[in-house]
């Protein structure tokens, strides 16, 4: 037998896909500089290259904290399936005593 620590592997869910959708998309919505380019349409006088970049301020920090409460989320239930496996169970055989 080995005495080799365990290793635990990155599982991939469709929750860790939409975090990784949620950091990952205001770098490319800002490294695509062609897109926002332009000073029409402007917003309260301010040319759209510079409101576009702002906007995306405030969206970036918006998307950052629900990436990180899902993150949280995703710990949580991690935390409680590695307790439930772990968990002493009973059996009829030892009079119900928890081992």
């Amino acid at each position: 037998m080995s005495n080799a620590p365990e290793t635990t592997r990155a599982v991939v869910t469709p929750l860790r896909v939409v975090i990784a959708l949620c950091l990952v998309v205001p770098f490319g919505a800002l490294l695509w500089v062609g897109s926002y380019a332009k000073t029409d349409p402007a917003f309260i006088g301010i040319p759209f290259f510079y409101w576009y970049q702002m906007l995306w301020v405030v969206l970036s920090a918006a998307l950052t904290m629900t990436a990180y409460r899902l993150w949280l989320r995703d710990q949580r239930a991690a935390r409680a399936s590695q307790a439930a496996r772990t968990a002493p169970t009973s059996t009829a055989e030892d009079g119900g005593a928890v081992k």
